[in-house]
């Protein structure tokens, strides 16, 4: 058996991991989102390293050693983390934040997850913002090294397009700065989510966001069959983890409306890889 007829064998087995954000499940630096992910039937969360004003608690080695034994009791994983707090502190100009991105990739070493979110909304918005982009490309290539040679990916969310991720990506010039993609976000900027999916080789793409801001998993616009054909056809898998984020109409109930999205992503995505 040739390598590469081993390494597609070794595909058909691959999973998909379901997690959330802890922060989509209202415990944002919060172990509790632990137990409540636990509740819903879910793999993992996504933790976010916390916010300026109560200094971005995540990077503290006892908050990790807590973390990390908060996933041990539950059998909860941390799968990946995030600075949503670039959105009100901008990477793109603020000169603070370069110390944030450098130690969340310490922090993700530490806690022995692949990746970080890195936020580009709000404030942080980079749609025609030419000098914002090449502040954040100059930014990446600085910490691309210690990313690189901690294993750790960096991962852009943001309102682009594919081919401005692309060229964001390839200015910089690292394997380890890719695309933490979104398809509600995509469309929310008034692209077409699967085109630009397909727009982007898959080796770009380090993890996934599965959303439907104020709605259920399948009950917004989302096309979520045709969303699961067009990453088996891309060959997509990334680090192996998708989040739920955000997916719960007004006043329902969290756990109930996170173990219908968990069962639909599981509907779509239980093929695996193909």
């Amino acid at each position: 058996m040739s390598m590469e007829s081993a390494d597609t064998d070794a595909g058909k087995k691959r999973k998909f991991k379901i997690g959330a954000c802890d922060w989509s499940l209202g415990k944002r630096n919060d172990v509790a989102a632990f137990e409540i992910a636990k509740n819903i039937g879910l793999e993992g969360i996504m933790v976010d390293m916390g916010s300026e004003q109560n200094g971005l608690p995540l990077r503290k080695q006892e908050i990790q050693d807590l973390y990390k034994e908060k996933s041990r009791s539950t059998g909860i994983k941390i799968s990946s983390i995030a600075i949503g707090e670039l959105n009100n502190v901008p990477y793109k100009s603020e000169l603070r934040t370069v110390q944030w991105v450098w130690d969340s990739v310490d922090v993700a070493k530490n806690l022995g997850v692949p990746v970080v979110l890195l936020a580009f909304f709000s404030k942080n918005d980079l749609r025609n913002d030419d000098a914002g982009k090449k502040e954040v490309v100059n930014r990446l290539k600085r910490v691309a090294e210690h990313s690189e040679e901690n294993g750790i990916i960096l991962g852009i969310e943001s309102y682009l397009s594919a081919d401005e991720h692309r060229d964001i990506i390839e200015k910089v010039g690292s394997k380890n700065v890719k695309v933490y993609y979104d398809f509600r976000n995509t469309a929310d900027a008034g692209h077409d989510t699967i085109a630009e999916f397909k727009k982007l080789d898959k080796e770009m793409i380090c993890e996934l966001h599965m959303k439907e801001n104020g709605h259920l998993l399948g009950k917004g616009t989302l096309d979520w069959p045709a969303i699961g054909k067009a990453v088996y056809e891309k060959g997509y898998y990334g680090d192996g983890w998708m989040q739920i984020e955000g997916a719960i109409p007004e006043k329902a109930d969290l756990v109930e409306s996170y173990r219908h999205n968990h069962g639909l992503l599981k509907s779509v995505f239980s093929k695996g890889i193909r």
